[in-house]
Order: structure tokens, then C-alpha cells, then sequence
């Protein structure tokens, strides 16, 4: 690596199917380039797993991004708005559904199994992952055809300006982050 690899951003949006990874993956970038995360998630969830109003969460959303510098993940359509329009770089998470079900179906059980505390208190459960209609299984297959048919529209469009990284693979996602990390350790020891 000779820290050649033009540096993105400042300002990320991690986005991709239900269990691609943009947690995992914002949360990296994060540490690799000392950036805030802002998990979507947390903006989004109140108590007993009730949705925000759609103001309070845009207005959530907006100052959580107010910000120089800051990485989301999520896929949120009521605020894509105010996140892609102030990013400068997408990243997206768009691997084959296999692999995301099986990285959904691990965290999904190790979060039941250890009863994981997520934001503002809510935890999964058993029924709610794998019976409920608001399964994100169910989710997973019905929002990745329409991500790869609209996120190509609007990145043509609207969102012209974002600096796309499109993977479509762990292992390409990977490989870029550890790219990512020796510039910018690279840049630090000049």
C-alpha cells in the first residue's frame, strides 16, 4: 500500500439491505477516519419499538448532521433527503441475498440469545424476528430488488453529486476499509 488511494468523504452514507452490514461497516469507518457515527437506528426507535413521528425523526436526523464530518447507516426513505443531499460519499452495501440472511439470521439469534439491549431499551425476540409481519427477513427480500432498481435512479438524478462506492461483496467492502485504514495511517507518519 503506498497510500496512494484517494480519501473520501468527509461526510458518509452507509446504506444496503436489512443484516448487509452498514452498522458494522459505518461503525469502522468511523474509527478508521475519527469521525462521528450517527446510527439511524437510535434516531428512530422509541421505547417498545414504536417509530418516531416522521418530523421528530427528520428533525433528529438533521441535527445529528449538522456536522462537518460524520458517517450514517441506514436506509430511512422519509429523511434520504437530508442525509444524501449533505453527504459526499455512498457507500453501499449491495451483496447477494444469501449472504444476507445468513448475517441476519447470526445477529438476529445472538441478540436474541444474549438479549441485547438496543436502542432506547428495545430487544428482539424470537416471534418478532421470524413470525411477525414486521420480520426483517420478510424485509430483506422485498427492500433489495427495490433499492437495486431506485438507488441507481436517483444517484443518475438528484443525488448525482455523491461519490458512489458500490460492493458487492464483504470481501470488497473489506478490502476497501483496510485500503482506507493504511492511507490514512499512511497520511498520519509522513
Amino acid at each position: 500500500m503506498d497510500g496512494s488511494i484517494q480519501l473520501p468523504g468527509p461526510r458518509f452514507a452507509v446504506v444496503g439491505v436489512t443484516g448487509s452490514g452498514k452498522t458494522t461497516t459505518a461503525q469502522r469507518l468511523s474509527r478508521i477516519l475519527n469521525i462521528p457515527h450517527v446510527e439511524l437506528d437510535s434516531l428512530h426507535w422509541e421505547k417498545g419499538w414504536v417509530q418516531a413521528e416522521r418530523e421528530l425523526f427528520r428533525q433528529r436526523v438533521g441535527q445529528a448532521l449538522s456536522g462537518d464530518t460524520w458517517v450514517t447507516d441506514g436506509n430511512y426513505s422519509k429523511a434520504r433527503d437530508i442525509i444524501w443531499s449533505r453527504a459526499a460519499t455512498l457507500v453501499w452495501l449491495d451483496y447477494n441475498l444469501p449472504v444476507v440472511l445468513w448475517q441476519l439470521a447470526n445477529r438476529t439469534l445472538r441478540r436474541i440469545i444474549r438479549r441485547e439491549i438496543l436502542w432506547n431499551g428495545n430487544r428482539e425476540t424470537f416471534r418478532g424476528a421470524f413470525f411477525s409481519r414486521d420480520s426483517l427477513f420478510l424485509y430483506a427480500f422485498s427492500s433489495q430488488k427495490k433499492q437495486r432498481e431506485l438507488y441507481p435512479r436517483l444517484l443518475a438524478t438528484e443525488f448525482a453529486h455523491l461519490q458512489v462506492l458500490h460492493f458487492r461483496s464483504r470481501e470488497e467492502t473489506n478490502r476497501w476499509l483496510n485500503e482506507l485504514s493504511s492511507a490514512v495511517c499512511h497520511r498520519q507518519f509522513r
